[in-house]
């Protein structure tokens, strides 16, 4: 594997979904970020070989960040199976410590702790813009996530989702526990 060659279909992918995001065309983006239109053509098209500066350009006319264009975006659903995270042991007592999300500056987190019971699927409305739900199961089974793709759950696995697109909880075994954490921008 070459470590040098640019990650052409993420650049491509996140250039399009900017530059969309923006409201702008290829034309009125090249001619911001001081580039030939061909060559923005050409990354869009997963081709070329664009130069540090050629992406650091884009970012900027874009009013993003470098790192957004070079980036993989984060799956909107994740995973962390218990006992598939890693942790740190504590010399002092029988504790382990599992970073499971690091939290932004900008975020305010509640924090509940829900008790379910199989039968009715509980489907919540989108919270506000920017929302992200995490859900630790203690105890029990439960299939939650995005309403088009929920995942399901059992003891000490974790989730994260989207909370600002309909979604759902239901509990597959009765005495269903979960720590369920809602992430709202400040």
């Amino acid at each position: 594997m070459d470590r040098t060659a640019p990650p052409l279909a993420t650049i491509a992918a996140a250039l399009r979904r900017e530059r969309e995001r923006v409201g702008i065309s290829l034309t009125e983006l090249a001619r911001r970020a001081g580039i030939a239109k061909s060559t923005l053509s050409q990354l869009e098209a997963g081709t070329g070989n664009p130069s540090v500066e050629t992406l650091w350009s884009l970012g900027v006319a874009l009013g993003v960040p470098f790192s957004r264009l070079v980036e993989p975006p984060t799956p909107a659903v994740r995973v962390i199976r218990a006992g598939e995270a890693p942790g740190i042991r504590s010399e002092q007592a029988d504790f382990t410590g599992i970073l499971l999300s690091v939290g932004s500056r900008h975020a305010r987190r509640d924090i509940y702790l829900v008790e379910l019971d199989p039968g009715a699927l509980r489907k919540a409305e989108a919270h506000i813009p920017g929302s992200v739900e995490h859900m630790v199961v203690a105890r029990g089974r439960v299939r939650t996530g995005p309403a088009a793709e929920p995942v399901e759950l059992r003891p000490g696995d974790y989730a994260a989702f989207p909370g600002d697109v309909e979604h759902v909880y239901e509990a597959l075994e009765p005495d269903t526990m979960v720590v369920l954490i809602m992430e709202h921008p400040d």
